[in-house]
């Protein structure tokens, strides 16, 4: 019901903001979150309007908050390994580099 229509127009906005902005970044999740309450909340006036904005946009806020810091906890949990070359050239040599099997 009224959570799939929350739903599906927080989307809407949220792809629009990213398409519109050229970057997708927790603020295009804030505004959607705030526009959203507000246009949900069209239907009981300006003041309802702002409330259901500032409530959708702080609880989008705290989401996304959450979420980075969530990432940063774990990005520390778990270091990255040595990084592999891209060019399999620059990789050191095996000792069975010079047995070649399949020729």
């Amino acid at each position: 019901g009224s959570f799939a229509v929350w739903g599906g127009l927080f989307s809407m906005i949220d792809c629009s903001m990213v398409r519109m902005r050229g970057k997708e970044d927790p603020w295009n999740s804030i505004t959607s979150g705030a526009l959203t309450g507000a246009i949900l909340a069209a239907r009981n006036g300006p003041v309802a309007m702002v409330g259901s904005a500032a409530m959708g946009g702080i609880l989008l806020a705290l989401i996304e908050g959450a979420g980075i810091l969530l990432t940063r906890f774990a990005s520390t949990q778990f270091p990255n390994g040595p990084q592999l070359p891209e060019d399999p050239s620059q990789l050191q040599p095996t000792p069975f580099s010079e047995y070649r099997q399949y020729q």
